[in-house]
């Protein structure tokens, strides 16, 4: 895949303006476009308002009060003052409001504010080469951090190196780095900082079900994936909804395989950045207009859903599948077989309380699903909401999420071979989390890249 590395800004004081603003939400624009730098937002702290609303009052009267109440009163001023007091920094790669990967992460955010109004956020979004081309994702950490931020989050696969360099630059500092693996021992990437861990939904199994939807949609037989980049996180997506779509394919409706076409087309970033990537709007097009009557979106925005729209106001009978974000069938409801959505929310109040008792330690942490029930907001790190397009294969997805849950279904289980032919895994074998979270290339009887061109 192609590298995007981060220009090193050559005044830092440049740095600190754009993010001068951090109180006051800025409007983001659309998220397939390049804006101008946004200023960062901040999550609702409901506690340090109301300290903030109720402070003057409260002084004014421990004048009339005794000083045994005085010191009661100031006494639980402080502590207010105190649990008010604990900053989070997150750093998105995208715009705040993508319907997408960011999003979710700020819909994380909104989960944990709503559990520990004492946490607060502080959100720089739009931390890309095209948004921000002279400012380096470990610089964004350095000002939050200067600002009072207590743990610092980045949450996109290209923040390795960011977050690496703030863990050590940062001792006191808890960083996170969501999808990375630096903080697994048993991994290939393994570096030695206590401060630093991962947080990352096993999202495999979502995108199985996800790709189980697409192939009941599908009356061509023929599925599109609309894919970002190429990497380990990628191919193995992009293969988990191929192996879950032959599945549904073969078993529900009973089909010869050999009958189903599934074909990523990969634009080389995790959204559109003209001139750099594929236009996934174009790239949709052309799935929709080549026969792909069903197209998986696999990006962090979404233009697999509105092309479908504007694909059906045409006349087409198109369906899609978003991913990320769990509003994503809102913006075409009718055409929308589901979403695959992640769940940040349990897993960073987790870490946040850790953090605040002082016990946090340098961890991995693949967060499950949980299949007793999968869309529950406290326990389940992933979802998957069936859209209105199901119809009734919706029996279908709820039989097949059953059987994940029970383990009698388990589609990581050989004889299953890579893209050109040699083995993933013998038969009965069945895939370890390694095996699965490094996959070097696409599974057999996929189309498209399973690495990037020079």
């Amino acid at each position: 895949m192609k590298s995007y590395a981060f220009k090193t800004v050559t005044a830092l004081a440049a740095l600190s303006i754009i993010l001068a603003a951090c109180a006051v939400p800025q409007p983001t624009p659309a998220p397939t476009t390049a804006p101008a730098a946004a200023a960062p937002t901040t999550a609702p702290a409901a506690t340090a308002a109301t300290t903030d609303a109720t402070a003057e009052p409260a002084v004014e009267a421990t004048a009339a009060m005794t000083t045994t109440e005085a010191m009661t009163a100031t006494e639980a001023m402080t502590e207010a003052t105190s649990m008010a007091d604990f900053t989070v920094g997150f750093i998105l790669v995208g715009p705040a409001n993508d319907k997408g990967w960011s999003e979710a992460h700020v819909a994380g955010s909104e989960y944990v504010t709503a559990k520990m109004p004492n946490v607060k956020f502080e959100i720089v979004d739009k931390v890309n080469p095209a948004d921000r081309p002279n400012v380096k994702g470990s610089q964004v950490a350095d000002d939050l951090i200067a600002k009072g931020a207590k743990m610092i989050v980045f949450t996109s696969d290209d923040f390795k190196d960011d977050a690496i360099e703030t863990a050590k630059k940062h001792p006191d500092i808890t960083v996170i780095h969501s999808s990375g693996d630096s903080a697994w021992k048993e991994g290939k990437n393994f570096i030695e900082q206590p401060n630093l861990g991962n947080l990352m939904p096993k999202m495999e199994p979502g995108w199985m079900i996800a790709g189980c939807a697409a192939a009941l949609g599908t009356q061509t037989g023929k599925i599109g994936n609309l894919g970002p980049l190429i990497n380990d996180e990628t191919r193995r997506y992009a293969s988990a909804a191929y192996l879950g779509a032959k599945y549904c394919w073969e078993n529900y409706l009973k089909k010869d395989v050999k009958d189903l076409t599934y074909k990523v087309t990969w634009i080389g970033f995790w959204f559109n950045i003209p001139g750099v990537t594929l236009d996934p709007t174009k790239v949709a097009d052309d799935f929709y207009n080549g026969g792909f009557d069903v197209v998986m979106n696999a990006i962090d925005t979404p233009e697999a859903a509105i092309q479908a729209k504007k694909a059906a106001d045409a006349g087409k009978a198109v369906k899609f599948v978003h991913y990320d974000y769990k509003g994503g069938c809102d913006v075409a409801p009718d055409l929308c077989m589901g979403v695959n959505y992640y769940n940040w929310g349990p897993g960073y109040a987790d870490i946040i309380k850790q953090v605040e008792a002082g016990t946090y330690t340098s961890t991995f942490t693949w967060a499950p699903a949980d299949w007793t029930d999968l869309n529950n907001a406290d326990t389940s790190a992933i979802g998957f909401l069936k859209g209105n397009a199901l119809g009734d294969n919706g029996k279908f997805i709820d039989e097949f999420i059953k059987g994940m849950g029970d383990g009698s279904i388990n589609l990581y289980k050989g004889p299953l071979n890579f893209q050109d032919g040699t083995p993933f895994l013998k038969d009965g074998e069945v895939a370890t989390d390694l095996q699965i979270w490094y996959m070097p290339q696409l599974v057999e009887g996929m189309e498209g890249a399973s690495a990037a061109s020079n």
